[in-house]
């Protein structure tokens, strides 16, 4: 993501104009999910993918007459049936894209693209709310959009009923994307924040085969051990954050959140158990530990005897990742890499319900035809 957005930021300062192409909806098994994006400059070349062949090439060719036009539309997909076969196609599906123009000589574009870059350089959230209005008289659809801070403040202005408007920075979504259709307007919100952090508590051969791999799927990954001779430069390269801590007995303040993801591999059993013990009452969006079932049973009983209640330890992913046979260390940085990843799409694809006050019609799927 971070990458998209600052291609977008140097266009603009550059003074260039070009289109993002964003997959609003899809059914089937279209090449990319909800949400997946695609920058196509002015000379027609991209960045970002929305998953290749006839339908990236289709909303290439959409995005350069949109840019010409300086105009903003939606544009339904199909990629099934006959074309699929014919075009000796894997993926097929239908869906809807967005082919958004930016337009370099609006401040507003300059102001919220910028402002996006320094949210993901610092890892804050923050939401982009574009408004979208039937264009009387013209081909395209109307184009508003903000970027709701954490404070919610805004950065840009959009003319919408005020109480969508509020509703939208009171509590934005924590999903990917999502879109709405509420009295002749169209309301895409999605989601600029850090991918999560990863709390890896243990640094040895398992953590440092943990840590790159989570950071290249965009989580920020932090390793601890009471041990320097272990959590160092040496065996974990940036920009895996280290800290040598004095003692799994008493963590430091970890700021742990629910964008947080604990992975528990110390060096043995009784440190495994202490760290989970201190931070089996937090609000981390994941928690799993290492160790066979019975070892895991083993601890779940030690915790039910000092209090701990059921529901508090079925929140732990035990043992820790997803079932694929792994045994060596590079096998299980896989496993539980992809059980993070699973988890965190599961997050994100949790939809709100955005009704207005009033008898406007609400839907799943934005959709420049729908009305109140």
């Amino acid at each position: 993501m971070k990458s998209l957005y600052l291609e977008m930021a140097k266009l603009l300062q550059k003074g260039e104009s070009f289109a993002v192409v964003t997959i609003l909806d899809n059914i089937g098994s279209a090449p990319r999910t909800t949400g997946a994006k695609m920058v196509v400059r002015a000379d027609s070349s991209s960045v970002g993918t929305i998953g290749g062949g006839r339908l990236e090439a289709d909303a290439i060719r959409l995005a350069m007459e949109m840019m010409i036009s300086k105009q903003t539309m939606i544009q339904n997909f199909d990629l099934t049936g006959k074309d699929v076969a014919a075009m000796d196609m894997i993926c097929g599906g239908k869906g809807k894209l967005l082919i958004d123009f930016i337009d370099t000589n609006d401040e507003n574009n300059c102001m919220i693209y910028e402002a996006a870059i320094e949210f993901l350089e610092r890892r804050e959230k923050a939401w982009l709310i574009t408004v979208l209005g039937n264009n009387p008289g013209a081909s395209g659809l109307t184009r508003q959009q903000c970027l709701v801070k954490p404070d919610k403040t805004l950065i840009g202005k959009v003319d919408c009923d005020p109480y969508i408007l509020e509703k939208l920075i009171a509590g934005p979504a924590k999903i990917s994307i999502h879109a709405e259709a509420i009295d002749n307007q169209h309301f895409l919100v999605e989601t600029l924040r850090p991918a999560g952090t990863v709390y890896i508590f243990g640094a040895g051969h398992v953590s440092q085969r943990i840590a790159p791999l989570s950071e290249s799927v965009g989580f920020r990954t932090v390793v601890l051990d009471d041990r320097a001779d272990y959590a160092n430069r040496e065996r974990f390269l940036e920009p895996t954050e280290i800290r040598v801590i004095e003692s799994f007995r008493q963590l430091p303040d970890l700021e742990i959140d629910e964008d947080s993801y604990l992975v528990i591999v110390t060096r043995g059993h009784l440190f495994d158990k202490i760290v989970l013990e201190q931070v089996l009452r937090s609000n981390a969006g994941y928690i799993g530990i290492i160790g066979s079932r019975s070892k895991r049973d083993l601890v779940f009983k030690e915790l039910m005897n000092q209090g701990y209640g059921k529901e508090e330890i079925d929140r732990v992913y035990a043992p820790i990742g997803t079932n694929i046979g792994a045994e060596t260390p590079e096998e299980l940085a896989v496993s539980i890499v992809g059980e993070l990843i699973k988890v965190r799409s599961e997050r994100e694809n949790t939809v709100p319900n955005l009704r207005s006050s009033g008898s406007g019609t609400c839907c799943r799927i934005l959709d420049p035809d729908a009305g109140a």
